[in-house]
């Protein structure tokens, strides 16, 4: 029995998330669903839209499908997620973009692994004013910090037949932070002669994806550049509504859609809940189920190539619960 926390979330977040449920269960693996709640309308219950049950519920499961949520203004949280990451210390932000067959865009043939730091840099949330004419923001960088999500971007090639890592950095400018970054990503090459690796500025590397995003295969970014550069891998294979995403710590693993809560959408049934569904994909390879996984994302690319049961925004008319319907139809054949 699999013991997974489901968080809703606000807006489109139940509906893309009840349709991964009903796809993930569609692989006959025994789960157990403890669904607990984050998001806005838990203010007025809780006091707080990111209730410690919450945080303890996955803190005890160690797993968790989350749906998006809208983070309140004036709720004291620069963002429920990034709250989420820094209590369960989960470090390493990791998204896959991949093409898929019948979603448009200017590109094939891309498959890169974004692995980005999650709990450093200028997210650290350190700033100030000085005085009432500047801002200053503190940009940390620890080398526990950058060795650890490091060893788990080389590792993450290793385990997972990826053959080039690229480091990327603006250590030309920001020689102490970046500059620790890069020297330590250098240093740790060298133990894995089978990956090539290879370092770039992060402009250079912006300039390269739009060009010829093919040569890339695993990147490892600090904090900014890989919330950055993430989005932009998933405006290539198609945008964020099929850019799946996960949070993972040393015992804790948060998986989610990286889109928002799209409120102007929600409760209409017209929601795509293929992020969330890929998550799901992530989450069974996370707990050893390749097989399952495999098949689940199989099952998409089928639902995809037919394009009869397409969701509004990949061209077709069909409803949240239809596609979610048809990827499980696809699992039972």
């Amino acid at each position: 029995m699999y013991e997974i926390t489901l968080i809703p979330g606000d807006g489109i977040g139940p509906e893309v998330s009840a349709a991964a449920r009903l796809v993930l269960d569609a692989t006959g693996l025994p789960f157990k669903w403890q669904v607990e709640q984050a998001g806005e309308a838990q203010i007025a219950a809780c006091g707080t839209p990111l209730p410690e049950r919450t945080l303890d519920a996955i803190r005890a499961t160690g797993i968790a499908l989350k749906g998006p949520i809208t983070t309140p203004k004036g709720s004291g949280f620069r963002s429920v997620n990034v709250a989420i990451r820094k209590e369960l210390d989960l470090y390493c932000n990791l998204r896959p973009a991949k093409n898929y067959p019948n979603i448009a865009t200017p590109f094939t043939g891309v498959d890169i692994v974004v692995v980005r730091e999650n709990t450093e840099d200028l997210y650290a949330g350190i700033e100030h004013m000085v005085g009432e004419d500047a801002a200053e923001s503190i940009k940390i960088f620890t080398r526990k910090g950058c060795e650890r999500i490091l060893r788990y971007a080389f590792d993450y090639a290793v385990q997972n037949g990826r053959r080039k890592v690229t480091a990327v950095h603006k250590a030309n400018i920001m020689k102490c932070t970046d500059g620790l970054f890069l020297d330590i990503a250098r240093q740790m090459a060298t133990e894995y002669p089978q990956l090539e690796f290879e370092d770039m500025i992060v402009d250079a590397l912006c300039m390269k994806l739009v060009q010829t995003p093919q040569r890339y295969d695993l990147l490892v970014l600090p904090n900014l550049y890989g919330d950055i550069v993430s989005d932009l891998c998933a405006g290539l294979v198609g945008g964020l509504g099929v850019a799946p995403g996960a949070n993972i710590g040393r015992d804790i693993a948060v998986f989610e859609a990286i889109h928002g809560s799209s409120l102007r959408v929600a409760g209409q049934n017209k929601a795509n809940p293929t992020a969330l569904i890929l998550s799901g994909v992530m989450l069974l390879r996370h707990i050893g189920e390749p097989a399952a996984a495999d098949a689940v994302e199989q099952a998409l690319i089928a639902v995809f190539r037919e394009g009869k049961t397409l969701t509004y925004d990949l061209g077709g008319s069909a409803g949240t619960d239809e596609f979610a319907r048809a990827v499980a139809a696809e699992l039972g054949r």
